[in-house]
């Protein structure tokens, strides 16, 4: 059996409602699924971005889509087993037109 790889849609950067923002979590947010579980959650609704541990212990994340879009993937960050996120740094950035993915990145 064959599969063949799911086409991505291209956003459309003229859409107002698309954001960008910039996450520093802190808590236990390493080892526990927390870049798989961003990374799945945003690819699966199209969103651009990137996910990546930091050496103090926390996670930097950087999401691009609509509001309920970033929610959608807090909630499933926060609904997690294992994840437990003490505190989180958030800051509006400018949209990444040339981002075409989400990736999870290494130190």
């Amino acid at each position: 059996m064959f599969f063949r790889k799911k086409e991505k849609a291209v956003r459309d950067f003229s859409d107002k409602n698309l954001i960008r923002r910039h996450y520093q979590f802190y808590g236990i947010v390493q080892g526990v699924g927390f870049r798989y579980t961003a990374a799945m959650t945003a690819e699966s609704l199209n969103m651009t971005g990137w996910v990546r541990n930091e050496y103090d212990g926390s996670v930097t994340m950087e999401l691009q889509g609509t509001q309920a879009e970033i929610d959608e993937v807090l909630k499933s960050l926060n609904k997690s087993r294992y994840i437990r996120i003490e505190r989180t740094e958030c800051r509006e950035m400018p949209l990444d037109e040339h981002e075409t993915s989400f990736s999870t990145e290494w130190y």
